[in-house]
C-alpha cells in the first residue's frame, strides 16, 4: 500500500502553538519535506524525530519531487511543512501535493497555525467574504496594475508583503483605492515584537513611515473592499468620461444609448450628465 502525505502546519512565531497532533505526525514519519532543513531543525529538537529530513521548496527540481513520490508509493510516510504556518498558504507544495493525489496516495491536513487566518481574526475587518491574493508584484508598475484590477472588489483583501517593500505598497494602494479604506496591519505575529495597525489606509503610511521598526518582520495586510457606493461612483465616472468622448463623434441620443449599453448606468444619470455638458460648453462659447 502506499505511504500518506501529510501536509502539517507549524508555528508562525511562537513555538507553543503547535498542536498535539502536529507533534505527534512529525515524530513518527519516516521523512519530512521541509522548505529550509536549517530552520526545521529548531522546530524538531522540541520533538521526538529519528526519521530523515530533506529539503523541498519550489525551486526543487523534477528529480526532488520524483524521489519523494517514489517514497510515497513504496509506503513509506512523508510530512510536508513550510518555514512557518500551514503550507500551501503562499508557500511551496502544490506540485507534490497534486503528483501525490494524481498517483493515488492519500493527502491528509494536520491543521493548525496560519498567518492568513490569524490576521483576519483580530482586524476588525469584515471576514464573511475575503479575498487572499498573497504577495504583490515587486516592480512597482505591475504592482499597480494588481491593485488597479481590485479597486471595484468588495470582498476583503488579504495580502502578504516583504518588509523592504511594505511602504511602497502602502503608498500604491492609497493611490489605487483612496485615503478612506480601512487598513489592518499585523506584524511579526505570535512573536516577541508582534504589533497591530488599525486605521485607514492615509493613516497607515504616515504610522509605517513613523518609525523604521515598523517595516520589519513578517507582514500581513488585510484591507477592506469597496463599498457599494464607491463601486458606482467609479461607475459614473467611467460612464461620463466615454460619454465625452462618443458625443463628439455621433448624435447624443446614440451616445446616450451606447454608454447605458456598455456601462449598466441608468439612463436618467447619462442624460442630465449630457445636458450639463451640453450647457457648460454653450457658456463656454
Amino acid at each position: 500500500m502506499p505511504g500518506i502525505l501529510y501536509v502539517v502546519a507549524t508555528p508562525i512565531g511562537n513555538l507553543g502553538d503547535i498542536s498535539d497532533r502536529a507533534r505527534e505526525v512529525l515524530s513518527v514519519v519516516d521523512i519530512i519535506a521541509a522548505e529550509n532543513t536549517r530552520h526545521a531543525r529548531k522546530l524538531l529538537s522540541k520533538i521526538d524525530f529519528s526519521g530523515k529530513l530533506l529539503a523541498y521548496h519550489d525551486f526543487s527540481d523534477k528529480r526532488q519531487q520524483r524521489m519523494l513520490l517514489d517514497e510515497l508509493l513504496g509506503g513509506k510516510t512523508v510530512a510536508l511543512i513550510s518555514d512557518a504556518g500551514t503550507p500551501l498558504i503562499s508557500d511551496p507544495g502544490f506540485k507534490l501535493v497534486r503528483l501525490a493525489r494524481d498517483q493515488g496516495i492519500s493527502v491528509l491536513p494536520i491543521p493548525g497555525p496560519s498567518a492568513l487566518t490569524a490576521s483576519l481574526s483580530v482586524s476588525g475587518i469584515a471576514t464573511d467574504r475575503f479575498v487572499f491574493e498573497g504577495f504583490l508584484p515587486s516592480r512597482d508598475n505591475a504592482r499597480r496594475q494588481r491593485l488597479d484590477m481590485l479597486k471595484e472588489e468588495t470582498r476583503t483583501l488579504v495580502f502578504y508583503e516583504a518588509p523592504h517593500r511594505i511602504v511602497a505598497s502602502v503608498a500604491t494602494m492609497l493611490e489605487c483605492f483612496g485615503a478612506e479604506r480601512s487598513l489592518f496591519i499585523a506584524r511579526e505575529l505570535t512573536k516577541k515584537f508582534e504589533e497591530h495597525f488599525l486605521g485607514t489606509l492615509e493613516e497607515g503610511l504616515r504610522w509605517l513611515q513613523q518609525s523604521s521598526l515598523r517595516q520589519r518582520g513578517e507582514i500581513v495586510i488585510v484591507l477592506s473592499g469597496a463599498s457599494e457606493s464607491e463601486r458606482q461612483r467609479r461607475a459614473h465616472e467611467a460612464a461620463f468620461s466615454l460619454l465625452e468622448r462618443l458625443q463628439d463623434e455621433m448624435p447624443l441620443s446614440k451616445a446616450i444609448g451606447l454608454v447605458v449599453d456598455i456601462t449598466g448606468v441608468r439612463k436618467n444619470s447619462i442624460y442630465n450628465r449630457a445636458q450639463l455638458l451640453n450647457s457648460t460648453r454653450q457658456s463656454d462659447e
